[in-house]
């Protein structure tokens, strides 16, 4: 589809613009057409003589906006809310709106008119509370998203008029914010085209780059292409599968950050290509990925199962990498059912409306709208705790196991306190050590995919001050940070509620703690010898279980190493030990550790 001239209509004649929507999207019914055409009337003899900055006239964005959702069959009321998306800005009240269109529509724009008007152009504070409101309105009727989605999308695809830093401005929201949340919608080919269009606009040079060396030898290209899909398909029809392959070189945003991971050039790079093979069900996507597996070696740690473990968006499919012809060819298998997902994300269950299908992903079953519900009555009143609901939402993900096998989705990062949150707060509060895959981590240390992560709880343990600002997750630092409010007088922001230093800045003297007496080196006057008892900080927790290594007895201000045993716990040494240092796996094992001073 050609993305800036969607109609072939005369664009001043709304009349024929319509009747042409309707050409492209006969899905409705006859009634529905009556509902729309008042909407799009109503709509243009609102702003007929108002234009763009390009010169189009006005409507025709909300047109094309309405024809992006309508390609994903959106219903009736989804598709006037297009029309109407900026009513007020051309003088329909929203009471006019009620009465001429009814209660659902009026709701659904009276909140994407909110959405539209929030200042997204600054990095301060005030940009998180409006993306902040923006996240938590749309979660109330998911349509609300998809309009906003399509809006946001028509709006990159017509750039070309605008100032450079308009297109900047634009183009930076895109991949920021609409490419990720189209993404947590399960709408591939939205991401994609977002994160392609905010490339050309925010690094033109490297996106003329990368086209020039997509469009290159695509001669050589299309054979190298064809000899796979040959192979494949003459393998398939041996077992009796009917597949459908497609092959495409991959989108230009995705090339680009394997330039930045790998530190090369796109004309360096080899694995480029991709094969996506469609067939009718699970078994034979699994039959189809030994017979891949048969014809081309796999690169190790290339191979992702999507469809046993479903992307928190719903996406199924198998990933695989192979050396074909001396060339990494990347090849994703999945159902005809999966990619329509895949594809389309949640806009499938219009697609499906009639309840043909109750297999398609639906708005309750996205992790996305879950969190959003459940962080809506939550008062964000600082940037940074903002930012960590956006990452949270928006940014990459893991995913990891219980020990019973429940799939817990974390942000990149998290760690294994975020892990307990997720869980339950009051495992949270109580959690003093974890493991991963049967070892022993820090609780500082970033989880990996697919872990099975175990937390170990002491009833006696509580937050800390220090574990705040380890967490990555909104639960676990909002939980954290209400419980040291409630409990700890000594947590930094009640001491500076009462006006008193913290962190020991100019505090009065404090006795002496518990001393006692160690056995003093050779010609030492025993009475002159006294050491102070201090507990041992882990990775600067001071609930965690630790024990004292009695092949040297470390003791304050002794400087101490921490090992971290397979049964045992973690044992404090002497950082001089000699026990310490044979130890061929210290290296390993080593965990930091400091006295509690």
């Amino acid at each position: 589809m050609s993305k800036n001239s969607v109609f072939k209509s005369d664009f001043n004649n709304p009349d024929q613009l319509i009747n042409e929507f309707f050409e492209l999207n006969n899905y409705f019914s006859d009634d529905e057409k009556k509902d729309i055409l008042k909407a799009w009337n109503y709509f243009t003899k609102k702003c007929q003589t108002k234009n763009r900055i390009s010169g189009e006239p006005y409507y025709l964005h909300h047109l094309r906006v309405a024809h992006i959702l309508a390609q994903n069959h959106l219903d009736k009321d989804s598709i006037i809310c297009a029309i109407l998306h900026t009513a007020e800005e051309v003088g329909i009240s929203p009471e006019a709106i009620k009465e001429n269109f009814g209660e659902p529509v009026y709701k659904i724009i009276s909140t994407a008119n909110k959405i539209f008007n929030l200042p997204l152009n600054s990095k301060r504070l005030h940009q998180a509370d409006a993306i902040r409101k923006m996240l938590f309105a749309m979660s109330d009727d998911v349509r609300i998203i998809l309009i906003t989605l399509a809006d946001r999308l028509d709006r990159i695809r017509n750039l070309r008029n605008f100032d450079h830093d308009y297109q900047k401005l634009i183009a930076e929201a895109g991949v920021e914010i609409w490419a990720p949340l189209a993404d947590r919608m399960g709408m591939q080919t939205e991401k994609n085209e977002f994160e392609d269009l905010s490339l050309k606009y925010t690094n033109p040079a490297v996106f003329q780059q990368i086209k020039a060396i997509v469009a290159q030898k695509q001669d050589e290209r299309s054979q190298y292409l064809s000899s796979a899909v040959n192979a494949i398909k003459t393998q398939a029809e041996k077992l009796g599968i009917q597949v459908e392959i497609q092959s495409r070189a991959k989108h230009f945003y995705s090339i680009y950050q394997k330039m930045r991971k790998r530190n090369k050039e796109a004309s360096e790079l080899y694995d480029l290509l991709a094969l996506r093979v469609l067939c009718n069900n699970p078994a034979e996507c699994y039959t189809l990925i030994g017979v891949v597996h048969g014809l081309w070696k796999p690169l190790d740690g290339r191979f992702k199962d999507y469809i046993a473990m479903p992307k928190a968006n719903g996406y199924q499919s198998l990933h695989t990498t192979v050396m074909c012809q001396d060339k990494p060819l990347e090849i994703q298998i999945r159902t005809y059912q999966m990619h329509d997902q895949a594809e389309h994300g949640i806009a499938s269950h219009w697609l499906y409306k009639k309840g043909t299908n109750k297999d398609y992903i639906q708005a309750d079953q996205l992790s996305i709208i879950n969190k959003l519900q459940e962080f809506k009555n939550n008062d964000f009143t600082d940037e940074k705790s903002f930012l960590k609901l956006r990452n949270e939402l928006l940014g990459d993900q893991i995913y990891v196991f219980t020990p019973r096998g429940d799939v817990i989705q974390l942000p990149c990062g998290a760690t294994a306190l975020d892990f307990a949150y997720a869980i339950h707060s009051a495992i949270g509060e109580k959690v003093i050590a974890a493991k991963a895959d049967g070892k022993i981590i820090p609780l500082n240390k970033p989880l990996e995919n697919t872990q099975i992560i175990e937390v170990i709880t002491n009833p006696n343990s509580h937050p800390t001050e220090a574990q705040l600002k380890l967490v990555k997750t909104s639960k676990a630092h909002q939980k954290i940070h209400s419980w040291l409010m409630l409990h700890d007088p000594t947590f930094s922001e009640n001491l500076a509620l009462q006006g008193k230093p913290s962190d020991g800045e100019n505090t009065p003297a404090q006795p002496l703690p518990h001393q006692k007496k160690r056995r003093p080196k050779s010609g030492v006057n025993p009475e002159q010898v006294q050491h102070i008892h201090k507990n041992v900080l882990i990775d600067g927790e001071k609930h965690v279980l630790y024990t004292i290594a009695q092949c040297c007895k470390p003791e304050y201000p002794d400087l101490i190493v921490g090992y971290v045993t397979l049964t045992k716990g973690i044992k404090i040494h002497r950082a001089d030990c000699l026990i310490y240092h044979r130890n061929a796996h210290k290296d390993s094992r080593t965990i930091n550790v400091s006295w509690d001073e």
